[in-house]
């Protein structure tokens, strides 16, 4: 999410709903987002201490509306089914990676199996990027490639087969431009508190 040219009320919008995209995207511990968001937001307000306010009341406001959004939720999510699907992708041979930081991440997973004699039939991955995408839109973008690291084609049986352990999971996906779009709401449930401790 790119903070534009705004008035600030609007640029500081911007950053609550990027604290919220971050919050719900649910791959970043919680001193990471935190991180983030006040990095986001040092660049806009200077003062360190104001800057930390926002931050925390960003934070703090899109925890409560993630939890109050999880409680009218079905027991089981279009979020669920995406993670049923790369299940059985990963079983199907596809080698699936979560929000990585870019393609070479993806292109160094290859390269650590191949040293090792492996080569798995294809790798599907996305980006945090994607996954804010996602929480916003609800749409992800999942690229895919051969266990060679080529692109696939649109006539590829690969992407016939991907698309289809996706459909079978109720998710509707096409090919577009050298990516799958994903149609998926992205309603990953926040984590639940942890109990305290007992001494």
């Amino acid at each position: 999410m790119a903070i534009g040219s705004l008035r600030r009320a609007g640029r500081l919008d911007q950053l609550r709903a990027f604290a919220a995209m971050q919050l719900r995207s649910g791959y970043r511990t919680a001193d990471e987002v935190r991180a983030d968001v006040l990095e986001a937001v040092s660049a806009e307000v200077r003062d360190p201490a104001e800057s930390a306010r926002l931050t925390d009341e960003y934070l703090a406001d899109a925890e409560r509306a993630w939890h109050a959004d999880a409680a009218t939720w079905p027991s089981s999510t279009p979020y669920d089914a995406l993670v049923a699907a790369f299940d059985e992708l990963r079983a199907s041979g596809v080698l699936v990676l979560e929000a990585v930081d870019d393609h070479w991440a993806a292109n160094d997973a290859l390269v650590a199996l191949a040293e090792r004699g492996e080569s798995p039939r294809g790798l599907a991955y996305f980006t945090h990027t994607d996954v804010w995408h996602a929480v916003e839109h609800q749409m992800l973008e999942l690229n895919l490639w051969h266990g060679d690291r080529a692109n696939v084609a649109d006539s590829d049986q690969l992407l016939t087969d991907v698309i289809e352990i996706l459909a079978s999971h109720g998710l509707a996906a096409h090919f577009d431009e050298g990516r799958i779009e994903v149609t998926v709401a992205w309603q990953r449930r926040p984590p639940r508190p942890t109990s305290p401790s007992v001494a």
